[in-house]
């Protein structure tokens, strides 16, 4: 999924006051992990998820496996914490501006 600039600055508002609702730690990002973050953004469209996998090398890959999985767009990336988005098809939640 792909979002501009405009958009993104929206999301990372929107987000400032979310928490993180997902948790990877020491089992690392498994197929439960990517399904818990699916079903997530597919009720809230916009998440905060926690990665505790060690050096920034080994997150970095780690989040490009999130986003992979669950066709989400990175929006922001402060540390451990990573905002993910993915517009609901049925029932979309948050109205992104053009």
């Amino acid at each position: 999924m792909k979002i501009n600039n405009a958009q993104k600055k929206f999301l990372r508002q929107s987000a400032h006051h979310l928490k993180p609702v997902v948790w990877v730690g020491q089992h690392g990002i498994t197929e439960a992990v990517i399904n818990e973050i699916k079903e997530v953004l597919e009720r809230h469209e916009l998440v905060k998820v926690k990665c505790r996998l060690g050096e920034r090398k080994e997150r970095d890959i780690g989040i490009v496996k999130i986003c992979k999985g669950t066709n989400a767009a990175l929006v922001q990336r402060i540390g451990n914490i990573i905002t993910l988005f993915k517009k609901n098809s049925e029932k979309p939640v948050i109205k992104l501006p053009n």
